[in-house]
């Protein structure tokens, strides 16, 4: 009887993870339909767009004299025919539910600035994934300006998928508080905020206060939460796209970024092709301690650098002795200047383009500092 519960549980084990993988490649599939909508329309491309809709698709659309304005997919990508505005597009979120699917999508345009989220229902057809509907609500702009200035700038957040210290039994994750007061600032800013993690998918989180204001505005945030639940891999990621990477702290963080390679190339990437920023907060900046510029020379070496001191550390803690290495001692090693302010209280470093902070209390600050520089280039 045993054997026989032992064999059902394994099956029923193997059958969730199947099903797992399944959502996942349909979720992925799911979003190259969206994409290939969001680059038609913001490439003007009407063979691009009327590939992601079903031939019968049905589009409705806001009109000022027409209550009810339904158009044909085939109508809707030929006002593409030539690019008269900037547009750009980011996925918000899918879900899937077996053979249909539901998504959103917000779309900047620009001259004039306006903002939209459209909402699409698809479903899944023997040649693959389609749009069947599709709907939009045009969003209110107060700082038409900021979104101008802002539009089609990335901001890539770098987060580390171990759940566990080091090879121990200890429980770990991201910050979400350095989450969510990075984000907070980027997206009221106006820019585009992506998530790369280690490994890819959900990621693992730690330190969640729902009785915080901030935090309970995006633990019930369906878009900031999708996000999370589905995190780029790192070979998924287009450096190209991005202004800024920054390097999420949290207990976690001191395992699977700092060697990870195609990591180290993203930043770089962004660091020297695009004259972009890197930056890193807490137990994130124990990131960039072996990132090096083209010249083989370390990134930190003569630069003004904090994170997460050993002076706040608990030393003889289980958890600690799971560390690979102190982050101020490497940073030190690698000719870096370390310096970090007083427990609790925010304290950030601005060298150039790499801005770092030494805590949780500083996500907001060096955000800040963030934005002043991208809004400059």
């Amino acid at each position: 009887m045993k054997t026989i519960i032992k064999i059902f549980t394994l099956l029923l084990i193997i059958t969730q993870f199947s099903t797992l993988a399944n959502n996942s490649k349909q979720q992925q599939a799911v979003q190259e339909v969206i994409q290939k909508y969001i680059n038609g329309t913001s490439n003007a491309d009407p063979t691009l767009i009327t590939s992601a809709f079903h031939p019968k698709a049905s589009l409705i659309l806001s009109h000022p004299n027409k209550p009810f304005w339904q158009v044909t997919a085939k109508e809707f990508a030929s006002w593409f025919k030539t690019k008269k505005v900037t547009r750009t597009g980011a996925i918000l979120s899918i879900t899937v539910d077996n053979d249909i699917a539901t998504a959103r999508a917000k779309i900047t345009t620009a001259s004039p600035v306006k903002q939209y989220i459209d909402q699409f229902l698809l479903k899944r057809f023997s040649d693959g994934w389609k749009i069947v509907s599709k709907t939009a609500n045009q969003l209110d702009i107060t700082q038409s300006e900021q979104v101008l200035a802002a539009m089609d700038k990335r901001v890539l957040f770098i987060v580390s998928s171990a759940d566990f210290h080091g090879d121990s039994a200890l429980a770990t994750g991201t910050s979400f508080s350095e989450l969510v007061e990075a984000y907070d600032v980027f997206i009221n800013a106006g820019y585009q905020v992506d998530v790369v993690s280690s490994k890819g998918g959900t990621l693992p989180l730690a330190y969640i206060n729902t009785s915080d204001k901030t935090h309970r505005q995006y633990i019930y945030n369906q878009d900031f939460m999708y996000k999370l639940a589905y995190t780029l891999a790192p070979e998924q990621v287009d450096p190209e796209k991005y202004l800024a990477v920054h390097y999420v702290g949290g207990g976690n963080a001191m395992y699977q970024v700092a060697e990870n390679k195609n990591i180290q190339a993203i930043s770089m990437h962004v660091y020297e092709q695009n004259k972009g920023i890197i930056s890193a907060v807490c137990h994130g900046t124990a990131g960039i301690v072996n990132l090096k510029l083209a010249s083989g020379e370390y990134l930190v070496a003569g630069r003004k650098i904090t994170g997460y001191p050993t002076a706040f550390e608990k030393t003889d803690a289980a958890y600690y002795q799971q560390f690979p290495f102190a982050i101020d001692n490497l940073i030190k090693q690698r000719g870096g200047i370390f310096n970090y302010g007083q427990r609790n209280q925010s304290f950030i470093e601005v060298d150039g383009r790499i801005i770092t902070g030494t805590n949780y209390q500083s996500s907001r600050e060096v955000a800040q500092a963030m934005v002043k520089q991208l809004n400059n280039m």
